[in-house]
């Protein structure tokens, strides 16, 4: 029976590694029916233990996706204003002009569902899952002694890319690290990218001309960074950088950076189901002007400090970052780039590298497929330095090596996500008041992260996952925040 139920307990793994969690409490439950082992039975219990947790879960992302259509179907998007943005839907008979709930332009559920299934869902250059590199294009450079605040010189830059090169094997995407000055153009900049890293890179087209852009066109190593979407509206300044890189054929990394409370809804999933609508309109647009454009899924959910800026050191930060790219290799299967792995100290000591390392390791754990800005980015992405960028890839390799050496039995850690049953209210109350600060919604989630991450830390005193790799729950642990 031993190297049956070996091969039971395997097979419950793959199911879990390919999210089919119910088909894993299947055979989880026979194998306990009928295991005399007391080892694998120990190992199949606690397997079982998470199952219904991860089967919830799962549940709440396919209600994020679905929802998130709805938020493009039933509220709208904002784009009244914009007559080119109007013109292409129109003309591609996508609004739904006899709605009577949208508080914006809807979209046709038909034309949406249309759009979405012409993206691809491969990437011929993809580098897998857990890929830490780079990016935000911090404005300041972090010079050693020097306290000037100021962008990257082109020599600058060019030592920059040295450096990441020389790291090649650590950093998974070289996504632009930092602004330069008008001693070097954003086409020398990619020219020096393409020539000193080998691997997947992201840069930003819009200051490149027509000529220029083609550059990064037919190149599968290449990410064309671009928004257009903030607060269910366009950015006006986006709208022609958008819709030329869409039409031009560059591989689209798809960018929302909201924030929980300031720019979005307070509720984790309201949140996060804000953001996939968001750059959801964005997939539509771009497959609408051209159909095929590869499309990268890059929500970035942000969180806020005591103050209310934009916190890299909050432990809340890599837990929606690590939902959000759930919601993809879960559910949508777009590929998906998010954030993590920085903080908010602006000055390179021992804490802000150890915030890094944290905050990485938490989402390794949980598990993402392309995390950028968490080697070298620190000042909450106000700063790059590379004497961090090469601390932090020295503790990466350190982190990989104990985790890739780590038992392979763990199977899929659940997250705990929150469930939150008004979000289509709270992001229609928010649309319709224009502001999410006055929202009777957000003043009720005040507290939505912190309990969430309650949760989580209750779940790890019970049942701790790779307690030989440190993260941002096992640090609180060892600082006697919590009692295990």
């Amino acid at each position: 029976m031993n190297d049956r139920a070996n091969e039971l307990f395997k097979e419950g793994l793959k199911h879990e590694e390919s999210y089919d969690f119910e088909s894993a409490k299947k055979v989880y439950k026979e194998l306990l029916a009928n295991v005399k082992d007391s080892k694998t039975a120990e190992k199949t219990r606690s397997r079982m233990e998470d199952m219904d947790d991860l089967i919830a879960e799962k549940d709440i992302y396919k209600r994020i996706d679905e929802n998130g259509k709805r938020v493009l179907t039933d509220i709208g998007i904002n784009i009244a204003e914009s007559q080119e943005l109007m013109d292409i839907l129109v003309e591609a008979d996508a609004i739904d002009f006899e709605s009577d709930t949208a508080v914006f332009v809807p979209l046709k559920r038909d034309f949406i569902d249309r759009c979405l299934e012409n993206i691809p869902r491969g990437m011929p250059e993809d580098p897998g899952m857990n890929c830490f590199g780079t990016g935000a294009t911090p404005p300041f450079l972090k010079r050693p002694g020097d306290e000037e605040l100021r962008a990257a010189s082109k020599d600058e830059f060019k030592r920059i890319v040295q450096v990441v090169g020389e790291h090649s094997d650590t950093a998974g995407i070289f996504s632009l690290p930092v602004a330069f000055d008008k001693s070097i153009s954003s086409y020398e900049v990619a020219k020096l990218m393409e020539q000193g890293f080998a691997g997947l890179k992201m840069t930003t087209t819009k200051a490149m001309t027509d000529d220029e852009i083609l550059f990064l066109k037919g190149k599968d190593h290449w990410l064309d960074g671009t928004s257009l979407i903030t607060s269910l509206a366009p950015m006006p300044t986006m709208v022609d950088a958008f819709l030329r890189s869409a039409r031009t054929g560059t591989n689209l990394l798809l960018l929302d950076l909201t924030i929980a409370g300031a720019s979005g809804p307070g509720s984790p999933e309201a949140l996060l189901t804000q953001i996939h609508a968001q750059v959801m309109f964005m997939m539509v647009l771009a497959q609408t002007v051209n159909p095929g454009v590869s499309c990268m899924h890059g929500g970035i959910p942000g969180v806020v400090e005591t103050g209310g800026d934009l916190s890299y050191s909050s432990r809340h930060q890599p837990l929606i970052n690590a939902a959000m790219a759930r919601l993809n290799t879960w559910i949508t299967k777009f590929p998906s780039a998010q954030s993590g792995g920085s903080t908010s100290i602006s000055e390179m000591n021992e804490t802000a590298v150890m915030e890094s390392e944290l905050s990485r390791n938490t989402l390794r754990k949980y598990g993402s497929h392309i995390i950028r800005h968490s080697l070298g980015a620190m000042g909450s992405l106000n700063f790059f330095s590379i004497e961090k960028f090469v601390e932090d890839c020295e503790r990466e390799k350190r982190s990989c090596k104990i985790f890739n050496e780590a038992p392979k039995d763990k199977g899929i850690i659940p997250l705990y996500f929150p469930a939150d049953d008004k979000t289509l209210d709270g992001i229609k109350e928010i649309a319709e008041k224009g502001n999410p600060k006055s929202a009777e919604h957000t003043l009720r989630n005040v507290e939505s992260f912190m309990k969430w991450e309650k949760t989580i830390n209750d779940a790890a005193i019970k049942k701790l996952y790779y307690p030989q790799l440190s993260d941002t729950v096992i640090e609180r642990i060892r600082k006697g925040e919590m009692i295990p």
